[in-house]
C-alpha cells in the first residue's frame, strides 16, 4: 500500500518555525509507523530526526503524536492509520529537533518521587519476601516504561508544565503500595502539592494514551485516597 506521511519538521539551526514535510512511502499493512518513518529517513530524507531503540514497545523511546493521539510508533500498524499518517513530536515538551523532545524535565519529576525501594532494615533471610497478594496491590503500575505518552496527553500538564504529571505519580504509586518499602510518607509529601497529585482533573486522557494499558487514573485516585487518609490521621 502507498501512504502519505505528513511529518512535523523543525531544525533549530535552519528553521524559524516548524513546518510540515510530506512524503509518499510504500508499506505493507502489517508494517508499523516506525517502519514508514525509517523509509523516509533511510531512502528520502536523511535529515529526519527521531528517537527509537528496541522497536518492540518496551523502551518507550519512540512515543509521538500519531494522527492526533499519543502512541508508540513501533506499535501502531499502518493498516490502522488510514490513507494519511500525520506524525508530530510529543506536546508541551521542549523541542530539540523534528520528532525529538527534551525528556530531562520529565525525568526530573520522575526522580522527585524517589522511584526506588527504600528500606534501611536488613531482611531477615537475605531477601525481602512478599506475598502474591501484596505484589498484586501495585502490579499494574510496574508496567510503566517512562515513554511520557500519558503526561504529554494531559490537559493539566499542557496548562502548567510544573504539574508533576501522571507518569511520576504512577511511579510513586508503585512504591507507595509496596509493603517492603518504608518511604511512602516521603513520596506522599512530594505529591501533596498544588502541582502534585491534586492538579489531576480526572480527564482519562492518560489511560487512553498509555501503550501498556495501565489504569493511570485509578492509580492517581488511590494516591489521593492515601493522602486523604493520612491527613485524617
Amino acid at each position: 500500500m502507498r501512504i502519505k506521511m505528513r511529518i512535523r519538521r523543525f531544525n533549530p539551526e535552519a528553521d524559524s518555525k516548524p513546518w510540515w514535510g510530506e512524503y509518499w512511502v510504500d508499506v505493507e499493512e502489517s508494517d508499523r509507523v516506525l517502519d514508514a518513518l525509517h523509509q523516509v529517513k533511510w531512502y528520502q530524507d536523511g535529515t529526519l530526526t527521531l528517537r527509537r531503540s528496541c522497536a518492540h514497545g518496551i523502551c518507550g523511546s519512540d512515543a509521538m503524536v500519531i494522527n492526533g493521539r499519543n502512541a508508540l510508533a513501533c506499535k501502531v500498524l499502518m493498516q490502522d492509520v488510514g490513507d494519511e499518517c500525520q506524525v508530530e513530536p510529543l506536546r508541551s515538551m521542549p523541542l530539540i529537533k523534528d520528532l525529538v523532545v527534551d525528556m530531562e524535565p520529565f525525568f526530573a519529576k520522575y526522580r522527585a518521587v524517589l522511584p526506588y525501594l527504600i528500606n534501611d532494615n536488613l531482611p531477615a533471610e537475605g531477601e525481602r519476601y512478599q506475598s502474591q497478594e501484596a505484589r498484586a496491590r501495585y502490579d499494574d503500575t510496574t508496567k510503566c516504561i517512562l515513554c511520557a505518552a500519558c503526561t504529554t496527553s494531559c490537559p493539566s500538564f499542557w496548562a502548567n508544565e510544573d504539574y508533576i504529571g501522571p507518569a511520576a505519580i504512577v511511579q510513586a504509586h508503585r512504591f507507595i503500595f509496596d509493603d517492603r518499602d518504608a518511604a511512602a510518607d516521603l513520596r506522599l509529601r512530594v505529591l501533596n502539592d498544588v502541582d502534585g497529585v491534586w492538579r489531576c482533573r480526572t480527564v482519562f486522557n492518560c489511560v487512553q494514551a498509555c501503550p501498556r494499558e495501565i489504569d493511570v487514573t485509578r492509580a492517581i485516585g488511590e494516591v489521593k485516597l492515601a493522602l486523604m487518609n493520612g491527613l485524617e490521621d
